[in-house]
């Protein structure tokens, strides 16, 4: 399941700089997500980011949740900081998370990882998204969804946050070969 932050306008990088307002909605909305995930999924650049961030951040719900989920790093190269619960994953991408997705449990989450996100994508593992979209517009950045992407999704929930953000959930059918 890939949950992401969005603009309009489809940039998903760094939420940070065009996600002005956010209130308890999404939290709660964030919060009823994670508690159904058992492990994560992150590509190496996010993982950097977040390693420096997360594991003393008092932010809730994320921050119980990311730091005591178990965390599959995909990286060609070494971890060089260090976090709890993180695996550095040197398999392909493909094949290490379709075995992944065979063990019982929980669900698997993607967390950012635009490039991780699109590759799981393009190979049909990603069954379900949760974007998240804020009502703003960022102009540049990178996109989740590039140009060539044409799927259909099948709409399963839809709600609007008081501050004016969408909380959008979508299964993924499977690729058509």
């Amino acid at each position: 399941m890939l949950y992401q932050l969005l603009s309009v306008d489809g940039v998903a990088e760094e939420p940070g700089d065009w996600v002005l307002d956010v209130d308890e909605e999404v939290f709660a909305h964030l919060g009823r997500v994670i508690a159904r995930q058992d492990d994560v999924l992150l590509g190496r650049g996010t993982y950097d980011y977040w390693a420096g961030y997360w594991p003393t951040s008092d932010v809730e719900p994320f921050a119980a949740f990311i730091n005591g989920t178990p965390k599959h790093v995909l990286t060609s190269t070494p971890l060089t900081q260090p976090w709890s619960n993180s695996t550095a994953v040197h398999d392909p991408a493909v094949g290490y998370v379709t075995a992944l997705k065979q063990r019982p449990g929980g669900d698997i989450g993607v967390h950012g990882s635009t490039t991780l996100a699109r590759a799981l994508l393009a190979a049909g593992l990603v069954d379900e998204l949760q974007l998240v979209v804020a009502p703003t517009i960022a102009g540049s950045g990178r996109r989740l969804f590039e140009a060539g992407d044409l799927r259909r999704l099948d709409l399963r929930d839809v709600a609007r946050t008081p501050t004016g953000i969408l909380l959008l959930h979508y299964g993924v059918p499977a690729p058509r070969d």
